[in-house]
């Protein structure tokens, strides 16, 4: 990635999330290494009220956020419904940025979803960004499970919901106007720090010869 993407280039990252009305976070990306199993319990309600949130980052910013629902009730994420917020969604608001802001050449990152690399999904984005597609059967290979990687998980996620729950919601459209603000409030030079350090990680993985990063990485 680090010899295919030039440094000057505009870099998204994209990516969904849960966000539960109880507060609880998924932890499907969160990794304890130990020798022991310290065998930790985390109490969380079950089934409790969610919103699906799709969001896009760059230097430039977070691409305002899209909430997978219909009728009022959130959805699952399926290719036709991922291949809809392209054409309807994101390919409009990448439009509406360029003539702001000289975007130059965009490269698209994904990770390896089946709604993300369904036939459908992955003609739309070749043809949104030919030969810049970095994803699970793209230009570049996205390698799999590295949310350590991810702008989305090593950053947008954890900060946005630090954030949106610091002062409970009441109800899922509270909820996702607390979204929506936090990340309105998002401070462009934040943004470009995230993307500077995931080209940091990138050879932090090329010295450690594939293995995990140090931990210093995570604190930045």
């Amino acid at each position: 990635m680090l010899n295919r993407i030039p440094e000057p280039s505009t870099f998204f990252s994209s990516d969904e999330a849960h966000f539960h009305l109880s507060g609880s976070v998924n932890k499907q990306n969160c990794r304890y290494w130990a020798e022991d199993n310290p065998r930790e319990l985390h109490q969380r309600p079950l089934h409790s009220p969610k919103v699906t949130v799709w969001c896009a980052v760059s230097k430039f910013g977070v691409i305002r956020p899209y909430f997978f629902e219909e009728d009022g009730r959130s959805v699952t994420v399926n290719s036709q419904r991922y291949l809809a917020i392209l054409e309807d969604f994101f390919e409009p608001k990448l439009e509406e940025l360029s003539e702001e802001t000289n975007l130059g050449d965009i490269w698209f990152q994904q990770d390896g979803a089946t709604a993300h690399t369904a036939q459908v999904a992955m003609v739309k984005l070749r043809q949104m960004f030919p030969a810049r597609l970095v994803s699970r059967r793209g230009d570049v290979e996205w390698p799999p499970r590295s949310p350590h990687l991810s702008i989305c998980d090593f950053f947008l996620w954890g900060y946005l919901k630090e954030k949106v729950f610091r002062s409970r919601p009441h109800n899922l459209e509270e909820l996702k106007m607390r979204i929506r603000e936090e990340i309105a409030a998002i401070p462009l030079e934040m943004c470009r720090r995230a993307t500077e350090n995931f080209r940091h990680r990138l050879q932090q993985c090329i010295a450690t010869d594939g293995h995990h990063l140090p931990d210093a990485i995570f604190k930045k």
